[in-house]
């Protein structure tokens, strides 16, 4: 079997940031990497599913929000895919990726879509404060980020 385009990144290389995974047709696939890869620390899983239902609930009631094709984790707790269609331009992206980071860091209240089982299946699952601290964190990696930046590190 082929490699998926995902396992042929350079994961030894690879920092936090905000990455073009893939373009498919119109969609193109971010790579929000939050945490280093293969470096012992992870993303729990209880704070990564409060970040997830924060993301979604912020990115689709945005002015964009026919844009979005869909958020959520990766499997290695590293980070988030972003998917939205190319009617966005690549530095709106990052600018909604910041401004969702600045939603989450400050966010107080109920967590959207984890009142009740019926809304979520692992509604019990959830940290709003590891979810905040996630967001204040990768907010300080992404500040100044730009479109010349979303390219993959190479090795030398």
């Amino acid at each position: 079997m082929n490699k998926i385009t995902s396992f042929c990144i350079d994961h030894d290389i690879l920092k936090e940031g905000m990455y073009v995974s893939r373009v498919d047709g119109d969609v193109i696939t971010y790579d929000l990497r939050m945490v280093i890869p293969n470096n012992g620390v992870y993303l729990d899983n209880d704070g990564l599913h409060t970040f997830e239902h924060l993301f979604a609930t912020y990115v689709r009631n945005s002015k964009w929000d026919e844009s979005i094709v869909y958020a959520g984790p990766m499997g290695c707790r590293t980070g988030f895919y972003f998917l939205t269609r190319d009617d966005m331009s690549k530095t709106e992206a990052i600018k909604l990726v910041q401004e969702t980071m600045d939603f989450i860091a400050n966010f107080e209240g109920e967590i959207p879509g984890a009142q009740e089982s019926r809304e979520c299946g692992n509604y019990l699952d959830h940290d709003l404060e590891k979810a905040k601290q996630y967001a204040r964190s990768y907010r300080e990696v992404i500040k100044e980020w730009s479109e010349e930046q979303l390219v993959y590190p190479q090795a030398d």
